[in-house]
Order: structure tokens, then sequence, then C-alpha cells
């Protein structure tokens, strides 16, 4: 098993084992590594339908799964604002549906917002609403950097995505 499998796996220990959140910072000193390999590692787990939740005093985890079939997987990318739309449509058109878009915010840790998009269509509403409420996006407070969990019905076609997302510039190791 691999060193990230192994860390995930006794993070996902720790969580059970606790009835209080545990900080991303308390993960990363029992574990020996960074907090953003703790967010990183968070992320992956949330990939896998493992129902992590982030608080303001840190991750909780909630017994039970859902599982409707589809996979699962989360991409860490980076763009500009104005690349939004094709980074969104990329997704999508592969046949994608993003479910979230989560940042790593050095002052108030992990900042996520369920997005649900589904198709083009989706993409130019949330796109329109950003910029018809004069808002900035998440990804803004992250020097553009960003995770979103994708759902597709199976591993070739988050493949394809990553695959898409890594030519065009946007997916990060």
């Amino acid at each position: 098993m691999a060193e990230g499998d192994i860390r995930r796996e006794r993070i996902l220990e720790i969580l059970h084992g606790e009835t209080q959140p545990v900080s991303g910072t308390e993960l990363a000193g029992r574990l020996g590594v960074s907090r953003q390999v703790i967010v990183q590692d968070i992320a992956l787990l949330r990939a896998t339908d493992k129902n992590i939740l982030s608080t303001n005093k840190g991750y909780i985890l909630f017994a039970g799964k859902q599982d409707n079939g589809k996979k699962r997987r989360t991409y860490k990318v980076r763009h500009m604002d104005r690349e939004i739309m094709d980074e969104l449509c990329t997704v999508v058109d592969f046949g994608g549906k993003i479910l979230d878009v989560v940042v790593e915010h050095d002052i108030y840790g992990q900042i996520a917002a369920d997005l649900i998009i589904n198709s083009r269509a989706d993409a130019e509403a949330f796109v329109r609403k950003v910029e018809q409420y004069k808002t900035n996006p998440l990804c803004r407070l992250t020097d553009g950097i960003h995770f979103h969990t994708v759902e597709a019905e199976n591993e070739r076609i988050l493949d394809c995505i990553g695959e898409e997302l890594k030519k065009k510039g946007y997916l990060l190791k």
C-alpha cells in the first residue's frame, strides 16, 4: 500500500475515533505532514464518497455512505477568472458533473460550496450569476487554485476530463 493510502486510512481512523472536530493542523501534526497535504487527502477521501464535513473547528466523519454507482474524482486546478467558463465546459462536455468547489484559505481554512453543474447551460447560468452579482469567485481567494469534485459514469470519463484539463494547463498535481 502506498504511503498516501496508508495516511488517508489513518486519517479515517482518527476521525472515526473522535467525537469532536479534528483540525487540519492537528491531523498534520499527528501524521507528520503539512496541513496542505491533509487538505488534499481530505479532498481525495471525499472523492471516494467518505462523508467528511469540514467545520470552522476541523473535520468530522459521518457514518454512512451514499452510493449511486457513479465514480468521483477530485481535481486540483488553477486558472484566471476569464477561464472559468472554459474550465466548467471542459468537464461537462466530457460527461462530468461538477459537484463542488473547494479552496484552502490561509486564515479561514477550507471553504467549500456546492455547485452541481451538469451542463453548459448550468455553467453559463453560474458565470452569469457571478457577473450579475459582481462577486468574486472563491478561487480568487487562493490565487486561482481550487479543487472540484467531479462525478461521472465511469473512470474512463474521469481520465479524459483530467487529460483535457491538463492539456489546457488548468490541472495541478
